[in-house]
């Protein structure tokens, strides 16, 4: 039984150490090749995981092997703190998200998602300016309202009411609902006139896509 035991983690842990190797090659291409925002953000975890992944492994698998039993507690040890690592990172993000679930909309194919719906703790993230200036950075590389212009480009207003928007098409790439602007394309919306607007994102909105995330 304890022979079974060692071969199981053996091969498990060469399995891990077989998939740190292109988590950590990835993290490195990453800091050396690419200048968009969301790359370089992700390159940091990319190498941390990759190196975490090849480090445990080696324990377990060294330990297994050669039977050192020092090496197969601390191997244990580390992934039993993983797995509470884990399971208090989702019960986290569960509290912080579990609000913000989109507000179904009448005739509407998609649904309006709104910073106040979400958690306190989220709110003053995005309104941090560092934080924002990030993530503005990132949709901006990704390009992500010009792909949502190019997307629906023939649609008409009827049409385009029915489509089903992601949340960030929804949140990011035309203006709230209640604005109750004219539709003329996905990205070009007709302001009423002299209108007193309740929601400070319809007097903020600005049919130049430069001016929201390109």
């Amino acid at each position: 039984m304890f022979r079974v035991s060692n071969n199981l983690v053996g091969v498990l842990n060469l399995l891990a150490f077989l998939l740190s190797i292109p988590i950590l090659v990835t993290g490195v291409w990453l800091s050396k090749q690419v200048n968009a925002e969301c790359e370089r953000w992700l390159e940091r975890p990319f190498i941390v995981l990759g190196v975490f992944l090849l480090l445990v492994s080696l324990a377990g698998l060294v330990g297994a092997c050669c039977r050192v039993s020092c090496l197969l507690w601390l191997y244990l040890f580390v992934m039993f703190l993983l797995i509470l690592l884990v399971l208090a990172f989702t019960v986290f993000a569960f509290l912080v998200t579990n609000k913000g679930a989109g507000r179904v909309l009448s005739n509407r194919g998609y649904k309006e998602y709104r910073l106040g719906d979400y958690s306190n703790w989220l709110q003053n993230r995005v309104n941090n300016s560092h934080t924002w200036n990030r993530i503005q950075s990132c949709l901006q590389s990704a390009k992500l309202c010009s792909q949502f212009q190019t997307q629906f480009a023939n649609d008409t207003a009827q049409h385009f009411y029915t489509e089903n928007l992601s949340a960030l098409q929804s949140g990011c790439c035309k203006p709230s609902d209640n604005c109750n602007f004219e539709y003329q394309g996905p990205s070009v919306w007709i302001k009423t006139e002299g209108a007193n607007y309740s929601n400070p994102d319809c007097n903020a909105w600005d049919n130049v896509l430069e001016l929201i995330f390109n």
